[in-house]
């Protein structure tokens, strides 16, 4: 079973005997045994050159304290210096032993010492050094980090400006390009692999700003942080996982874009943590069958499924049912591209809104907040009332009372019709709807009554109208909108 693996290591080998539009070219001259033909055609020693002096490994350590036991050789000895480095005397007869943690890589982008890597590669370290091609070694601290994008910042003093390399344009980066990565496999030191771009913005669920560009170039463990180099010598992005069976190299490596990372860095250089656009909502996948719902012309956008309590989002005029179309100039294809277009944004800017809403398109502008820790909360009705039954939909549902939220583990602040049995067969049981479920909407208004959802189902019925949209909160929290045939 294949494996998302963070790896400590870069990319390797995979440099495929069809590129550009030399395919021909290049694969005669593989025939014909011509390496140095072929390094004339690739030119990667070049690029190799200008850019391998800029990579830096990266060594981090942890400190172990340890009471007793540990004991401390003799002086006099011919390893005294490398215990001198490993051991410190601590009071109380504890010692702190600094163990070697991980190896990891990096690349400079600034004379002054500023050096990129992943957060993974360091964030549990107590001491990091960083070591270059040449052998010159440097203690580096950290400016900032940033878990959600997987990126951290450096930096060292070596008394002197140090090579560094620029960034490049991942967007003009095209499947089929040559590249080559430099890393540090598994502690090996700098090494160069090449390989081609495979593909552009995967999503490897891992995390909520995936738009990882695809290599078929070795990465391994060690290659994580270093630098995914074209062949202008620029760095599009940074290694950061691989799917594997085994842990090592089969081919598929990920990197973060360079236009992705470059704008975090910036901020994690000038604020030592990222800022990013937040509006305080959940959305859901826009279907194609919710397109039909909602009268829309395609299948596109992002559905608002909530919003949290006194949210940017809420402030702004966004609605539960919406779907956001375009944010700050920017189309929203789908549910995935939200996320990152908002994060994109700066925080407290005023942004242009399109949004579909009761069958037609509504513009308006809106503040966008910051995304924090504690930018989360959570979705807030008005209390329920006392318990009647009704049956429609293959669905039996009540109102919401103290006893049903216990039972079903239903917080206080959940508002709506609670859903108790439903019935096999039908269409709500083929959708995944169960015993607990909340229903919060129908056909786009709030419920709290099982008389309500009834009206509501019968007006659509005597328009002859096949299907009706629902909001629905799962015991875990969840929204989802879902649609249900009419007849059950």
């Amino acid at each position: 079973m294949y494996q998302l693996s963070k790896f400590t290591n870069a990319l390797g080998h995979g440099a495929r005997a069809a590129a550009f539009g030399s395919a021909m070219v290049v694969t005669t001259l593989f025939a014909a045994g011509n390496t140095q033909a072929l390094e004339g055609v690739l030119n990667f020693a070049d690029v190799a050159e200008v850019t391998l002096p800029a990579y830096v490994d990266i060594v981090t350590s942890q400190n172990v304290t340890q009471r007793g036991g540990g004991q401390r050789p003799q002086q006099g000895g011919a390893f005294d210096e490398f215990f001198e480095d490993l051991f410190e005397q601590l009071p109380d007869g504890q010692q702190q032993l600094r163990r070697p943690a991980s190896q990891g890589s990096g690349f400079v982008i600034a004379a002054s010492g500023i050096i990129v890597t992943n957060n993974h590669v360091v964030a549990d370290a107590d001491g990091i050094e960083v070591v270059f091609v040449d052998g010159s070694r440097y203690p580096a601290t950290i400016l900032g980090r940033d878990e959600r994008a997987d990126l951290a910042v450096l930096k060292i003093d070596a008394g002197h400006d140090v090579p560094f390399v620029n960034w490049g344009d991942s967007d003009a980066a095209r499947i089929g390009e040559w590249i080559i990565a430099i890393g540090n496999p598994f502690g090996l030191g700098g090494t160069i692999t090449a390989g081609i771009i495979s593909a552009r913005a995967r999503n490897i669920n891992a995390g909520p700003y995936d738009q990882f560009l695809q290599t078929d170039a070795s990465i391994n463990q060690g290659n994580s942080g270093g630098p995914l180099i074209n062949m202008a010598g620029e760095v599009i992005g940074i290694n950061t996982a691989i799917f594997s069976p085994t842990g090592a190299s089969v081919g598929l490596g990920f990197a973060i874009p360079s236009n992705l990372a470059r704008p975090i860095v910036d901020q994690l250089v000038e604020f030592g943590h990222a800022r990013r656009g937040w509006l305080g909502v959940r959305i859901q996948r826009v279907t194609d069958e919710i397109a039909q719902q909602l009268a829309m012309d395609d299948t596109r956008g992002a559905l608002i499924a909530g919003l949290t309590v006194d949210g940017p989002a809420g402030r702004g005029g966004i609605e539960v049912g919406d779907v956001i179309l375009s944010f700050a100039g920017k189309d929203v294809a789908n549910m995935s591209a939200l996320p990152l277009i908002v994060a994109q944004t700066t925080p407290d800017e005023m942004v242009a809104v399109e949004v579909w809403r009761d069958g037609g398109l509504v513009k308006f502008e809106m503040r966008v907040g910051e995304l924090t820790d504690v930018a989360v909360a959570a979705l807030q009705r008005d209390p329920t009332r006392d318990a009647v039954g009704i049956e429609t939909l293959g669905l039996t549902m009540v109102y919401l009372n103290g006893e049903l939220r216990a039972q079903f583990g239903i917080g206080g602040e959940v508002s709506g019709v609670v859903i108790t049995e439903v019935a096999n067969g039908t269409d709500a049981a083929a959708r995944r709807i169960q015993p607990g479920d909340v229903i919060l909407e129908v056909a786009q208004q709030e419920v709290s009554t099982p008389d309500e959802i009834a009206a509501l189902i019968t007006a659509r019925r005597n328009n002859n109208l096949a299907s009706v949209l629902m909001l629905i909160q799962e015991p875990d929290g969840d929204l989802r909108f879902v649609s249900l045939s009419l007849d059950g």
